[in-house]
């Protein structure tokens, strides 16, 4: 059976992190950083779950088209659950990522207006 893909490993590391930045980079400077943290962790988390169910359609082909009886149940290498949850954490990294970002933005954006001996 087939492996993870690392070009689908590979959009799925920087894609979901780089919509959801594009969606809430205007909104933190709007100074609407918790909507802009929604906006972005929703927008990582939904193509996370593309991502895992374009892996779960690719394995059900396989399992469909290599199993030599249809009523055999052909096992993927690494499981099921394993590829899911390689997708989730990452999605779940890069939401984790999205935040910190957030609050390097929202220090600087709180500090535009204080001198720099008092900022903090």
């Amino acid at each position: 059976m087939a492996g993870l893909s690392p070009v689908w490993l590979a959009v799925a590391a920087t894609l979901p992190i780089a919509l959801g930045l594009l969606v809430a980079w205007p909104l933190w400077s709007m100074r609407q950083e918790t909507i802009g943290n929604i906006a972005g962790a929703t927008l990582i988390f939904m193509v996370t779950i593309g991502m895992i169910t374009r892996e779960w359609l690719s394995l059900e082909q396989i399992r469909v088209a290599g199993c030599p009886d249809p009523d055999t149940f052909c096992p993927p290498d690494p499981g099921n659950f394993t590829k899911f949850a390689i997708y989730g954490f990452i999605g779940l990294a890069q939401v984790f990522g999205l935040f910190l970002v957030s609050l390097n933005v929202e220090r600087r954006i709180r500090n535009r207006g204080v001198a720099p001996e008092w900022r903090s």
